[in-house]
Protein backbone atom coordinates (compact mmCIF):
# COMPACT_ATOMS: atom_id res chain seq x y z
CA UNK A 1 0.00 0.00 0.00
CA UNK A 2 1.28 3.44 -0.64
CA UNK A 3 0.75 6.38 1.08
CA UNK A 4 -1.92 8.72 0.27
CA UNK A 5 -2.65 12.34 0.12
CA UNK A 6 -5.71 11.47 3.01
CA UNK A 7 -4.53 9.21 6.19
CA UNK A 8 -4.60 5.91 6.40
CA UNK A 9 -4.54 3.89 9.41
CA UNK A 10 -3.22 0.87 10.73
CA UNK A 11 -4.83 -1.71 13.53
CA UNK A 12 -2.45 -4.20 14.82
CA UNK A 13 -4.78 -6.64 17.11
CA UNK A 14 -8.53 -7.45 16.36
CA UNK A 15 -9.83 -7.81 20.29
CA UNK A 16 -12.92 -6.21 20.94
CA UNK A 17 -11.21 -2.57 20.86
CA UNK A 18 -9.01 -3.07 17.98
CA UNK A 19 -12.29 -4.56 15.71
CA UNK A 20 -14.10 -1.37 16.61
CA UNK A 21 -11.88 0.83 15.46
CA UNK A 22 -10.86 -0.75 12.31
CA UNK A 23 -14.75 -1.11 11.84
CA UNK A 24 -15.74 2.53 12.28
CA UNK A 25 -12.57 3.82 10.35
CA UNK A 26 -13.31 2.13 7.57
CA UNK A 27 -16.84 2.70 7.72
CA UNK A 28 -15.82 6.37 7.46
CA UNK A 29 -13.80 5.81 4.19
CA UNK A 30 -10.80 5.24 5.52
CA UNK A 31 -7.96 3.48 4.75
CA UNK A 32 -7.32 0.72 7.14
CA UNK A 33 -4.42 -1.59 7.34
CA UNK A 34 -5.62 -4.59 10.16
CA UNK A 35 -3.10 -7.34 11.50
CA UNK A 36 -4.05 -10.26 13.79
CA UNK A 37 -2.92 -13.61 14.30
CA UNK A 38 -6.42 -14.99 14.51
CA UNK A 39 -7.27 -16.02 11.01
CA UNK A 40 -11.23 -15.72 11.86
CA UNK A 41 -11.20 -12.05 12.90
CA UNK A 42 -8.74 -11.29 9.99
CA UNK A 43 -11.42 -12.94 7.41
CA UNK A 44 -14.17 -10.87 9.01
CA UNK A 45 -12.45 -7.67 8.78
CA UNK A 46 -11.99 -8.40 4.85
CA UNK A 47 -15.33 -7.33 4.45
CA UNK A 48 -14.47 -4.20 5.65
CA UNK A 49 -10.77 -3.42 4.16
CA UNK A 50 -8.81 -5.13 1.37
CA UNK A 51 -5.52 -5.05 3.66
CA UNK A 52 -6.64 -7.43 6.67
CA UNK A 53 -3.60 -9.70 7.40
CA UNK A 54 -2.66 -12.83 9.45
CA UNK A 55 0.61 -12.91 11.39
CA UNK A 56 2.25 -14.74 13.63
CA UNK A 57 5.24 -12.60 14.17
CA UNK A 58 5.30 -9.06 14.93
CA UNK A 59 8.54 -8.34 13.74
CA UNK A 60 10.12 -5.23 12.03
CA UNK A 61 10.41 -6.94 9.04
CA UNK A 62 6.66 -8.62 8.94
CA UNK A 63 5.37 -5.26 9.72
CA UNK A 64 7.55 -3.49 7.11
CA UNK A 65 6.54 -6.60 4.59
CA UNK A 66 2.28 -6.24 5.63
CA UNK A 67 2.99 -1.97 4.45
CA UNK A 68 2.68 -0.34 7.83
CA UNK A 69 5.42 1.90 6.80
CA UNK A 70 3.23 3.85 4.86
CA UNK A 71 0.39 4.58 7.38
CA UNK A 72 0.01 8.02 8.58
CA UNK A 73 -1.28 6.49 11.81
CA UNK A 74 -0.75 3.00 13.48
CA UNK A 75 -2.96 1.71 16.71
CA UNK A 76 -1.01 -0.66 18.76
CA UNK A 77 -4.46 -2.74 20.96
CA UNK A 78 -2.31 -5.65 21.97
CA UNK A 79 -2.83 -4.77 25.97
CA UNK A 80 -2.99 -7.75 26.93
CA UNK A 81 0.15 -8.85 26.52
CA UNK A 82 2.45 -7.09 27.76
CA UNK A 83 5.31 -8.02 26.19
CA UNK A 84 3.92 -8.33 22.63
CA UNK A 85 2.67 -4.58 23.15
CA UNK A 86 5.69 -3.02 23.93
CA UNK A 87 7.95 -5.01 21.26
CA UNK A 88 5.55 -4.34 18.86
CA UNK A 89 5.08 -0.94 19.56
CA UNK A 90 8.94 -0.54 19.25
CA UNK A 91 8.99 -1.84 15.77
CA UNK A 92 6.03 0.83 14.20
CA UNK A 93 8.13 3.43 15.56
CA UNK A 94 11.07 2.31 14.08
CA UNK A 95 9.20 2.31 11.06
CA UNK A 96 9.29 5.75 10.88
CA UNK A 97 5.04 5.99 11.23
CA UNK A 98 4.26 9.60 12.22
CA UNK A 99 1.82 8.66 14.66
CA UNK A 100 1.71 5.72 16.91
CA UNK A 101 -1.08 4.99 19.28
CA UNK A 102 -0.46 1.81 21.96
CA UNK A 103 -4.03 0.59 24.46
CA UNK A 104 -2.37 -0.06 27.83
CA UNK A 105 -4.19 -1.70 30.99
CA UNK A 106 -2.27 -0.15 33.90
CA UNK A 107 -0.17 2.90 34.70
CA UNK A 108 3.06 0.90 33.98
CA UNK A 109 2.36 0.05 30.77
CA UNK A 110 1.41 3.06 29.55
CA UNK A 111 4.81 4.78 31.22
CA UNK A 112 6.65 2.22 29.80
CA UNK A 113 5.07 3.13 25.88
CA UNK A 114 5.22 6.30 26.89
CA UNK A 115 8.89 6.41 27.03
CA UNK A 116 9.12 4.88 23.85
CA UNK A 117 7.65 7.06 21.98
CA UNK A 118 3.88 6.19 21.67
CA UNK A 119 1.01 8.21 23.09
CA UNK A 120 -1.37 5.79 25.22
CA UNK A 121 -5.08 4.97 25.56
CA UNK A 122 -6.71 3.05 28.31
CA UNK A 123 -10.32 2.19 26.52
CA UNK A 124 -11.22 -0.08 29.87
CA UNK A 125 -10.29 2.99 32.26
CA UNK A 126 -11.51 6.23 30.40
CA UNK A 127 -14.99 3.63 29.78
CA UNK A 128 -15.30 3.65 33.40
CA UNK A 129 -14.62 7.28 34.42
CA UNK A 130 -17.69 7.99 31.34
CA UNK A 131 -20.03 5.96 33.04
CA UNK A 132 -18.98 6.94 36.49
CA UNK A 133 -19.85 10.50 35.55
CA UNK A 134 -22.83 9.61 34.18
CA UNK A 135 -23.64 7.73 37.45
CA UNK A 136 -22.91 11.05 39.49
CA UNK A 137 -24.76 13.58 37.40
CA UNK A 138 -28.53 13.80 36.27
CA UNK A 139 -27.58 16.94 34.02
CA UNK A 140 -24.32 15.44 32.49
CA UNK A 141 -24.30 13.97 29.18
CA UNK A 142 -21.54 13.42 27.13
CA UNK A 143 -17.49 14.85 27.82
CA UNK A 144 -14.03 14.87 25.51
CA UNK A 145 -10.96 15.28 27.74
CA UNK A 146 -8.50 17.30 26.17
CA UNK A 147 -5.74 16.46 28.78
CA UNK A 148 -5.92 16.21 32.70
CA UNK A 149 -7.27 19.48 33.35
CA UNK A 150 -9.35 20.81 30.64
CA UNK A 151 -12.43 18.93 29.24
CA UNK A 152 -15.57 19.52 26.69
CA UNK A 153 -18.43 18.35 28.59
CA UNK A 154 -22.81 18.77 27.42
CA UNK A 155 -25.66 19.48 29.73
CA UNK A 156 -29.29 19.68 29.58
CA UNK A 157 -30.31 22.56 30.02
CA UNK A 158 -32.53 22.53 33.40
CA UNK A 159 -36.09 24.22 33.69
CA UNK A 160 -35.03 26.87 35.92
CA UNK A 161 -32.79 28.38 33.26
CA UNK A 162 -35.30 27.84 30.20
CA UNK A 163 -36.08 31.86 29.02
CA UNK A 164 -32.52 33.17 30.27
CA UNK A 165 -30.03 34.86 28.04
CA UNK A 166 -26.36 33.64 27.95
CA UNK A 167 -25.14 37.18 29.27
CA UNK A 168 -27.82 36.87 32.07
CA UNK A 169 -26.31 33.34 33.52
CA UNK A 170 -22.79 34.64 33.00
CA UNK A 171 -21.16 31.40 32.68
CA UNK A 172 -17.71 33.27 31.47
CA UNK A 173 -17.55 35.82 34.10
CA UNK A 174 -18.62 33.19 37.05
CA UNK A 175 -17.28 30.36 36.01
CA UNK A 176 -14.36 31.04 33.41
CA UNK A 177 -16.26 28.40 30.85
CA UNK A 178 -16.75 29.34 27.16
CA UNK A 179 -19.81 27.98 25.39
CA UNK A 180 -18.71 26.52 22.09
CA UNK A 181 -22.23 25.22 21.09
CA UNK A 182 -25.44 24.94 21.69
CA UNK A 183 -27.62 22.47 20.14
CA UNK A 184 -31.30 22.02 19.69
CA UNK A 185 -33.28 19.38 18.32
CA UNK A 186 -31.50 18.45 15.03
CA UNK A 187 -29.73 22.30 14.93
CA UNK A 188 -26.62 23.10 16.08
CA UNK A 189 -25.58 26.54 17.26
CA UNK A 190 -21.61 27.62 17.25
CA UNK A 191 -22.17 31.04 16.92
CA UNK A 192 -24.01 31.77 20.34
CA UNK A 193 -24.62 35.78 21.19
CA UNK A 194 -24.82 36.81 24.13
CA UNK A 195 -28.41 37.02 24.00
CA UNK A 196 -29.53 34.27 23.54
CA UNK A 197 -31.77 33.00 25.22
CA UNK A 198 -32.35 28.57 26.33
CA UNK A 199 -35.28 26.90 24.91
CA UNK A 200 -36.59 23.46 26.73
CA UNK A 201 -34.53 20.39 25.99
CA UNK A 202 -31.61 22.97 24.83
CA UNK A 203 -28.00 20.90 25.28
CA UNK A 204 -25.01 23.53 26.55
CA UNK A 205 -21.54 22.12 25.01
CA UNK A 206 -18.88 24.33 26.88
CA UNK A 207 -15.08 23.72 26.97
CA UNK A 208 -12.72 24.77 30.29
CA UNK A 209 -10.89 23.29 33.33
CA UNK A 210 -11.94 20.46 34.63
CA UNK A 211 -12.47 22.07 38.35
CA UNK A 212 -14.65 25.14 36.88
CA UNK A 213 -17.33 22.54 35.15
CA UNK A 214 -17.10 20.24 38.15
CA UNK A 215 -18.10 24.02 40.21
CA UNK A 216 -20.84 24.57 37.18
CA UNK A 217 -22.06 21.48 37.40
CA UNK A 218 -23.12 21.29 41.03
CA UNK A 219 -24.74 24.92 40.49
CA UNK A 220 -27.09 23.32 37.95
Amino acid sequence: MKRKQEAAYGVIGLGRFGTALATSLANAGKEVIVVDKDENKVKEMRQYTEYAFVADNLSLETLKEIGLQNCDVVVVCIGEKVDVSILTTMCVIELGVPRVISKALSTEQGAVLKKLGAEVVYPERDMALRLGKRLLSSNFLDYVSLCNSVEIRQFQIPERLVGHSVEEIKIRQKYRLNIIAIESGDDTNIEVMPDYRFRKDDILVVIGQVKNIDTFENSL
